[in-house]
Protein backbone atom coordinates (compact mmCIF):
# COMPACT_ATOMS: atom_id res chain seq x y z
CA UNK A 1 0.00 0.00 0.00
CA UNK A 2 2.89 2.36 0.75
CA UNK A 3 4.30 1.73 -2.71
CA UNK A 4 1.00 2.64 -4.33
CA UNK A 5 0.76 5.86 -2.30
CA UNK A 6 4.35 6.76 -3.16
CA UNK A 7 3.71 6.11 -6.85
CA UNK A 8 0.60 8.29 -6.78
CA UNK A 9 2.53 11.15 -5.17
CA UNK A 10 5.38 10.88 -7.68
CA UNK A 11 2.97 10.83 -10.63
CA UNK A 12 1.04 13.82 -9.30
CA UNK A 13 4.24 15.79 -8.78
CA UNK A 14 5.62 15.05 -12.24
CA UNK A 15 2.42 15.65 -14.19
CA UNK A 16 1.60 19.01 -12.61
CA UNK A 17 4.92 20.42 -13.80
CA UNK A 18 4.31 19.11 -17.30
CA UNK A 19 1.01 20.90 -17.88
CA UNK A 20 1.32 23.08 -20.96
CA UNK A 21 0.62 26.77 -20.66
CA UNK A 22 -2.05 28.08 -22.98
CA UNK A 23 -1.06 30.53 -25.68
CA UNK A 24 -3.34 33.52 -26.34
CA UNK A 25 -5.18 33.79 -29.66
CA UNK A 26 -3.20 36.82 -30.85
CA UNK A 27 0.09 34.95 -30.45
CA UNK A 28 -1.33 31.85 -32.14
CA UNK A 29 -2.32 34.08 -35.07
CA UNK A 30 1.21 35.53 -35.30
CA UNK A 31 2.75 32.05 -35.15
CA UNK A 32 0.40 30.78 -37.87
CA UNK A 33 1.22 33.79 -40.09
CA UNK A 34 4.94 33.12 -39.64
CA UNK A 35 4.47 29.42 -40.43
CA UNK A 36 2.47 30.25 -43.57
CA UNK A 37 5.44 32.25 -44.86
CA UNK A 38 7.60 29.16 -44.21
CA UNK A 39 5.08 26.97 -46.10
CA UNK A 40 4.17 25.23 -42.85
CA UNK A 41 1.11 24.71 -40.67
CA UNK A 42 0.37 23.46 -37.18
CA UNK A 43 -2.74 22.57 -35.22
CA UNK A 44 -3.15 25.30 -32.55
CA UNK A 45 -3.43 22.62 -29.83
CA UNK A 46 0.20 21.75 -30.62
CA UNK A 47 1.46 25.23 -29.69
CA UNK A 48 2.71 25.45 -26.10
CA UNK A 49 4.35 28.21 -24.07
CA UNK A 50 7.75 26.91 -22.99
CA UNK A 51 10.54 28.61 -21.00
CA UNK A 52 9.84 32.14 -22.21
CA UNK A 53 9.23 30.97 -25.77
CA UNK A 54 7.05 28.50 -27.61
CA UNK A 55 7.22 24.85 -28.59
CA UNK A 56 5.42 23.71 -31.73
CA UNK A 57 4.87 19.98 -32.07
CA UNK A 58 4.00 18.21 -35.31
CA UNK A 59 4.49 21.14 -37.67
CA UNK A 60 3.80 20.09 -41.25
CA UNK A 61 5.91 21.85 -43.88
CA UNK A 62 6.30 21.42 -47.63
CA UNK A 63 9.48 19.40 -47.01
CA UNK A 64 8.36 17.29 -44.05
CA UNK A 65 7.24 17.23 -40.43
CA UNK A 66 9.10 19.13 -37.70
CA UNK A 67 9.17 20.11 -34.06
CA UNK A 68 10.01 23.81 -33.84
CA UNK A 69 11.05 25.99 -30.90
CA UNK A 70 10.57 29.76 -30.95
CA UNK A 71 11.93 32.43 -28.64
CA UNK A 72 9.69 35.11 -27.08
CA UNK A 73 10.05 37.20 -30.28
CA UNK A 74 8.82 34.26 -32.40
CA UNK A 75 12.23 33.69 -33.97
CA UNK A 76 13.04 30.05 -34.74
CA UNK A 77 15.66 28.75 -32.30
CA UNK A 78 15.41 25.07 -33.20
CA UNK A 79 13.84 23.11 -36.06
CA UNK A 80 14.09 19.35 -35.74
CA UNK A 81 12.81 17.01 -38.47
CA UNK A 82 10.72 14.09 -37.26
Amino acid sequence: MKRLATLAIVLAATTTGAVAQEVDEATVGKINAMLTEMQCEVDPVNIEADDGGYELDDVFCADGQYDIKLDANLAVTEKRKE
